[in-house]
């Protein structure tokens, strides 16, 4: 792993370490990550992938192994005419073989396969990789969605309560006869207008909280502040180098590339001899032993053009490969520099919020001191009231937009996994299966270590 990238990750791992410190209570993001880590289906499933993966090594590892094989036969012949004594004259015939059959030589072909194999299997390891970081940044975005709702029902709860004073105020003053009937009808429309809004606020809630369950596996409780963000790279420049090295879609494409390359010497061997041995035993009804040992060379001389086809193919699927593998190069850079250029836009738009917020607020106390003296009408402070609520719900929206782009950025550069944001926690180890069935066991539930394998992840 790079120097950066290290560093990196300890920055992060403290950031997302010391989110549990705050509020013990609260439920951090690291919990919200740590929680879909463990319960993600999409994880299970592509897991499932590579085990299947890992057998195809199995399987073309078997095929530089004998082939061992028991037949019995049993046949009763009829013969139509009968001996003068009525006798039939047919005949029985019993016999039991054992066979064992191997390729001694394919020159190349079956060695291909495995190595084939082997890289899909690595090329996987890769995808399961991207795979995670899905998981992660939906775990992030989900615990976004919920903070930023709650945060929203708050103010806009808060909006009711003002509103509602300010409605109270108005009819006093109409009472009195300090301001018109229209200023009461005004009040009363902006209640049930911030009403309505905070309706839409807790369906936002209620949508948020059921997005975070289809995360995590369960419904969110009382959620911490956002962490500390962690450290980013100095530039743009380094963090798209961190990503062309660190990306799995690129490290996937790499490894395909391999694997079509080894394809076409797969499909050329296709061309050449194939040795085989055979060794054969058998016993019959009549008490006969008999042997067989034979050696048997073969090679297709013409077969209507296939097997051209199938090299041609190859190379096409080289070629294919190559241009996949710059194309993944070109998207990973895009998105590096997309999450590079929305942190900046977000970041300037907090401080610009900010601003606009205190601004609000001053221009709020002004305007609604200003009402009691008479030189402002309650239509002017539901306005100012306003205004300070939408500084306020862009504030929250801009925050959550600004957790979620540092996380995608992460996920850009590669960075976005269990093991890299240091969470602590067992992470499923891709090669444990491999090391178990890389030799082709007998069987697929026995020996002790696949045994050890299969209970660890839940499968026995």
């Amino acid at each position: 792993m790079m120097r950066y990238s290290r560093k990196l990750v300890l920055a992060l791992g403290m950031g997302l370490a010391g989110l549990g410190t705050t509020t013990a209570s609260a439920e951090s993001l690291a919990d919200a990550l740590v929680a879909a880590y463990k319960h993600s289906n999409l994880l299970d499933q592509n897991r499932a992938v590579l085990r299947a993966a890992d057998e195809d090594v199995a399987q073309a590892v078997a095929d530089l192994r004998p082939v061992l094989q028991w037949a019995a036969n049993w046949s009763r012949t009829y013969i139509d005419n009968f001996n003068s004594t009525g006798i039939d004259r047919g005949t029985t015939s019993a016999e039991l073989s054992l066979t064992a059959q191997m390729t001694l030589w394919d020159f190349g072909r079956t060695r291909a396969s495995i190595d084939i194999a082997k890289e899909t299997v690595l090329a996987t390891r890769e995808a399961l990789r991207d795979i995670e970081q899905q998981v992660l940044l939906g775990a992030v975005s989900a615990y976004t969605q919920v903070r930023a709702a709650v945060e929203n029902v708050s103010i806009n709860e808060n909006s009711v309560r003002v509103i509602g004073e300010e409605l109270r105020a108005a009819q006093d003053r109409f009472d009195v006869g300090e301001v018109t009937r229209t200023d009461v009808a005004l009040a009363e429309a902006r209640l049930a207008a911030a009403r309505a809004t905070l309706a839409a606020a807790r369906g936002e809630l209620a949508a948020a909280r059921e997005a975070y369950k289809a995360a995590t596996g369960s419904y969110p409780g009382r959620l911490a502040a956002f962490p500390r963000p962690p450290k980013l790279p100095r530039s743009l420049d380094e963090a798209r180098a961190i990503a062309q090295r660190s990306h799995p879609a690129i490290l996937q494409a790499q490894r395909m590339v391999t694997v079509a390359e080894l394809g076409i010497g797969a499909a050329a061997a296709e061309r050449r001899p194939e040795l085989t041995g055979t060794v054969q035993l058998s016993h019959d009804n009549a008490s006969a032993d008999t042997s067989y040992v034979g050696l048997e060379l073969r090679q297709t001389i013409y077969a209507g053009g296939k097997l051209s086809s199938a090299h041609r193919k190859a190379i096409a699927n080289r070629d294919k490969a190559r241009a996949s593998l710059l194309q993944a190069g070109v998207s990973v850079g895009e998105n590096v520099a997309n999450m590079w250029s929305q942190i900046g836009t977000i970041q300037a738009q907090i401080r610009a919020t900010d601003q606009q917020i205190r601004a609000a607020q001053v221009a709020f106390r002004g305007v609604k001191e200003e009402a009691t003296l008479g030189a402002r009408t309650t239509l002017d402070v539901l306005d100012a009231e306003q205004d300070l609520l939408d500084a306020r719900a862009a504030r929250i929206d801009a925050e959550a937009n600004l957790q979620v782009a540092i996380y995608s950025l992460l996920s850009s550069m590669g960075l976005l996994t269990a093991e890299h944001l240091n969470l602590g926690i067992p992470t499923y180890d891709p090669a444990a299966y491999y090391n178990a069935v890389r030799n082709a066991p007998v069987t697929s539930v026995q020996g002790e270590s696949l045994d050890r394998v299969l209970r660890a992840i839940g499968r026995k």
